[in-house]
């Protein structure tokens, strides 16, 4: 067991984790077509992240021409580039699924944690 425990812990991304559950976060992710890659960038809601380790993933909903669309993102992906955290959410729950209940405007907004700068 230690064994898969070492491995693991070999293949677990650096800074990966730098967002909470109610962050708007922006997701580089590779795509291969063909022969090309490019980068497409993900941007939604955190609303829920599952498993530990090297098999974390992190579910992201956006609205997307009026439809709510979520993917799930596997945080240790080689596909993954990175997270970028775009605006900080403040939430009470470890998962957000009733945010899918919600229509319009509603339905992306979480209110904003605002941080106080540290004394220096």
């Amino acid at each position: 067991m230690d064994l898969i425990k070492a491995i693991e812990a070999e293949q677990v991304k650096d800074g990966a984790e730098n967002f909470r559950i109610g962050d708007t976060v922006k997701v580089h992710y590779r795509i291969v077509e063909g022969k090309t890659e490019r980068v497409q960038v993900y941007e939604g809601l955190v609303i829920a992240k599952n498993n530990s380790g090297i098999r974390r993933t992190v579910t992201v909903r956006k609205i997307s021409y009026g439809v709510g669309v979520e993917r799930v993102f596997p945080v240790n992906s080689p596909r993954v580039e990175k997270f970028e955290v775009v605006r900080e959410g403040k939430v009470r729950r470890a998962k957000l699924y009733y945010m899918r209940g919600r229509i319009g405007k509603k339905a992306t907004k979480v209110k904003q944690l605002i941080r106080k700068k540290a004394a220096v």
